[in-house]
């Protein structure tokens, strides 16, 4: 059985061990790739400070670059008895290289090294939400143009209101992503700082660079307090989450509206038979699951920042075992929000409108407030023109006239999708990922 890296001549209970290791040796996986390139930038840092020789760097980036491949290509695995993927990694250098192998731990703890790798996989699991929430997006801006034109019910109080349209609907949610991408926006920014050389939380004595591993995994600044960068963890975690929760949040809502919306109560659109369910008894029905496991999926989710609220609160400073709990909450729940927005995509791409739901005579008082506008237009004060419009009502003598004229910003007339499209444009290019590919890039060069 390998050696832990903390273990010296007492082993450890295996029912401790068991207890203690949990599911992180299966969270790690997630990690294996960037824990690879934590390291390189590590070692080109202890190479600067002298606490390695160019050629011991040099053989260890070798032999590095050839894990990174590894898990690259799935390949990677934590073997029985290692405890970790940092441990893991350490072994094969070590078999590898000998003592030079074990060199690489120098100026570094778990603590600060598991700190890394959760911020290195999670910039690039933020960067993969990010496009995927673009491109439904951008579907949802290209269905709102498609049907700018058609008119359907607006309601309040699941009460028929006033004349909206499905450029309105459309467009709502392809607006509501653009601020929730704000939100990842601020969750990035302090995920994208450096904790590398805080060590277990209290620095260390080697006359570490930290600006230079800074540097070379393309962080935007350090952590700079090495207490404080401690305590990011959980923190940084707890932030992402609520930023993947309002993404999470606008998608439930849309899968409730098309629920409702591809019933046949409402019929205002369908799906093709190939994305939907049946039921095997009723052959005729026609569920649609895809939007059913969504709204569960997603409001799942938004859970997520209590529960690590939960794990994590009221912790002093420092570190904590408790932590570990919460990898095994937050390393999955990317590829949910990313299966939830690649399937909602899909499904708006497919979607079928019904162009004529307000030829029903069941929608016709929707126009009332329509009617009530234009007798103001005409110089009826509006309290006159609401009770006579009331009253025509109340007598059933109300004859709707259709034609809607919506023309300020952001009504049915007036989309403004250049504007919204702008704005969105301008939250993904403030990620500035490209400054990210840069650093990786070079460091990888070297």
């Amino acid at each position: 059985m390998a050696q832990k890296l903390w273990e010296k001549t007492t082993e450890v209970d295996g029912q401790v061990e068991r207890f203690t290791v949990g599911k992180d040796r299966e969270m790690d996986l997630y990690l294996a790739e960037y824990d690879v390139l934590g390291s390189m930038a590590h070692i080109v840092m202890l190479e600067s400070v002298g606490l390695l020789s160019c050629d011991e760097r040099q053989a260890l980036t070798s032999a590095l670059k050839d894990i990174l491949r590894l898990a690259g290509t799935g390949g990677f695995v934590i073997e029985e008895g290692v405890e970790d993927v940092h441990s893991q990694v350490e072994l094969m250098l070590t078999r590898r290289l000998g003592d030079t192998g074990k060199k690489i731990h120098s100026g570094r703890s778990r603590n600060d090294q598991v700190l890394l790798d959760l911020k290195l996989f999670t910039r690039a699991q933020i960067r993969e939400i990010v496009a995927l929430t673009s491109s439904l997006f951008d579907e949802l801006i290209a269905q709102s143009d498609r049907y700018r034109e058609v008119l359907m019910p607006g309601y309040t109080h699941l009460q028929i209101a006033m004349p909206s349209s499905f450029g309105l609907w459309f467009g709502a949610y392809a607006e509501s992503l653009t601020d929730d991408l704000q939100l990842m926006l601020a969750a990035y920014r302090i995920c994208n700082r450096n904790p590398l050389g805080s060590a277990a939380g209290y620095g260390s004595s080697f006359p570490l660079n930290r600006t230079l591993t800074t540097e070379l995994l393309g962080f935007d600044s350090l952590n700079y307090n090495v207490i404080y960068a401690q305590m990011g963890r959980g923190k940084m975690e707890r932030t992402v989450a609520f930023a993947m929760a309002g993404i999470a949040a606008t998608l439930s809502r849309l899968a409730m509206d098309a629920c409702l919306f591809s019933s046949q109560n409402f019929g205002f659109i369908s799906l093709p038979d190939r994305y939907t369910t049946g039921s095997s008894i009723m052959p005729h029905k026609k569920n649609p699951d895809v939007f059913e496991l969504t709204r569960a999926r997603c409001n799942k989710m938004q859970s997520l920042p209590q529960q690590i609220t939960m794990i994590a609160n009221n912790l002093p400073s420092g570190y904590f075992r408790d932590l570990q709990i919460i990898k095994e909450i937050f390393l999955p729940s990317f590829d949910e929000l990313k299966d939830c927005l690649q399937m909602v995509t899909q499904m708006m791409r497919e979607v079928k409108i019904n162009e004529c739901i307000l030829d029903n005579d069941k929608y016709s008082l929707i126009f009332s407030v329509e009617e009530v506008n234009r007798l103001v237009l005409e110089g009826v004060p509006f309290r006159d023109a609401y009770r006579q419009v009331g009253l025509a009502i109340e007598r059933g003598q109300f004859k709707p006239g259709k034609r809607v004229a919506h023309t300020h910003e952001g009504s049915i007339d007036n989309l403004c999708h250049e504007q919204v499209t702008q704005q969105h444009r301008e939250m993904v290019q403030a990620f500035d990922f490209e400054k990210v590919d840069t650093a990786i890039q070079k460091l990888l060069a070297l």
